[in-house]
């Protein structure tokens, strides 16, 4: 298939389909020992943290401002 024979709304449809595939599939995907482990490490530093970073509406309004 050659993709740039494709309109551009062939391709979104394409690209579409192609993320919920991908979508669909992504609780199929286990995560490797090591990942667990440092995953693991992440959320028992953050836990001990204290500090759970900012909320939603100050970033978004630092990221938004003029």
């Amino acid at each position: 298939m050659n993709i740039q024979k494709l309109s551009p709304s062939e391709r979104i449809i394409l690209a579409q389909e192609l993320w919920e595939s991908v979508h669909d599939a992504a609780n199929d995907v286990a995560a490797t020992p090591e990942q667990k482990v440092v995953l693991e490490q992440r959320l028992a530093a953050l836990a001990s943290d204290g500090n759970p970073g900012d909320t939603w509406e100050n970033v978004k309004r630092r990221i938004t401002r003029a």
